[in-house]
């Protein structure tokens, strides 16, 4: 099964087809429908984990009877709607000339790296920096984000099809900013108002293209809020970015000057602050403390954590993968001296992950981090 992304002003019948394609997929065994229908229809994902497939065999989807309402909700949900009647009204919307279309076609320069149709799209309508996405997408629970443009160079909290990063796109995001966009506008992504640069310092696709850092930059000679606005979900951005794994744009904010609590000094890497900062830090800051440690592989800092009384089986706390623990973070990643400090200090390698029901040593295999498994079974650990 082959289905192309379709252009964003593609007639209905190209949908319709692509449906049409995906059910005989499925009821021909083809893995690549199978897998689609698992991950994009409502019936298969998990009751509490809303975004994730539930544990179950391809056999259940093949038997399931599915129907081309089934095929068509999938390719809805496949293009980020809420439903095939959503797709069917965005269709017709972006057929006529006028706001909901001139905005499309601006997201797709920006996410395209087109950056002369997006400067003749500006210069035709300067208000399409502050014009905002009418999309009504299938997240839990169904929410229209209201991204402006500048939210998707971030390519984090939209729709998935469009989460990409130009090789352009720091020149992208410049030309929107000279253009008037606001740097700290806040949308409605993943239930909470989030600005661009938590979405930047957050996302894999900039820093896959080695683009994030310098995007980081650009925010902040715009005037971008250092110390963050809008959600506190995941903290102040340069602790965002050390959650995430975002070393470079998490050294960048640090040069600029965010502010460096006791958690970030630990993710950091920075011992001697850690260690000023720690007598004075509340549990918390501890906790999160030892979880950015762990999961950058600052063995040092872990050391002086569980010294002071850490847990090391303990779960993370919100906004460091709380269905984590530290050791699972330092398996995934191959840090071997975090590792073996934790199950030296007595880190079960039993305990399993609260999203995907894995063991240390089951990150480590899905990292590929074949060193890594064979420590940990050396120590003990089964799958």
């Amino acid at each position: 099964m082959d289905l192309d992304p379709l252009p964003f002003r593609s007639p209905l019948s190209a949908y319709e087809q692509q449906a049409e394609i995906l059910l005989a997929g499925e009821r021909a065994g083809d893995p690549a429908a199978i897998d689609l229908f698992h991950r994009r229809h409502p019936r298969f994902l998990d009751d509490k984990i809303k975004w994730r497939p539930k544990f179950i065999p391809a056999s259940d989807i093949r038997e399931a009877a599915l129907t081309a309402a089934d095929a068509r909700l999938t390719i809805a949900r496949h293009y980020e709607f809420v439903d095939w009647p959503t797709l069917v009204a965005y269709v017709e919307a972006v057929a006529q000339d006028g706001p909901i279309f001139e905005f499309e076609a601006a997201v797709e320069a920006v996410v395209n790296g087109d950056l002369a149709t997006l400067e003749d799209a500006l210069r035709r309508d300067p208000g399409l920096v502050r014009a905002r996405s009418s999309r009504l997408c299938f997240f839990d629970p169904p929410v229209r984000h209201r991204a402006t443009l500048l939210h998707y160079v971030a390519a984090n909290g939209v729709e998935q099809c469009r989460q990409k990063t130009p090789p352009n796109a720091v020149e992208i995001a410049r030309a929107l900013l000279q253009g008037g966009a606001e740097v700290d506008a806040l949308a409605d992504m993943y239930g909470v108002e989030c600005s661009t640069m938590s979405m930047l310092v957050s996302s894999d696709h900039p820093a896959a293209a080695g683009l994030q850092a310098p995007l980081v930059e650009l925010l902040l000679d715009f005037g971008a809020a250092i110390e963050g606005c809008g959600t506190d979900r995941w903290g102040r951005p340069l602790f965002t970015a050390l959650a995430f794994g975002m070393r470079e744009a998490a050294q960048v904010l640090a040069a600029r000057g965010a502010h460096i609590d006791l958690p970030c000094a630990a993710g950091l890497g920075m011992m001697d602050e850690a260690a000023s900062r720690l007598p004075h830090a509340a549990a918390l800051s501890r906790h999160r403390a030892l979880a950015l440690a762990a999961q950058h592989g600052h063995a040092e800092i872990v050391g002086l954590l569980l010294d002071a009384g850490e847990d090391p089986n303990r779960y993370n706390p919100d906004g460091t993968h709380a269905h984590s623990t530290p050791l699972h973070q330092a398996a995934l990643a191959g840090h071997d001296a975090v590792a073996r400090l934790l199950v030296e200090r007595g880190a079960r390698l039993d305990i399993r992950d609260t999203v995907w029901n894995g063991t240390p040593l089951g990150w480590a295999l899905h990292g590929g981090k074949g060193l890594m498994a064979e420590y940990l079974r050396s120590a003990g650990a089964t799958s």
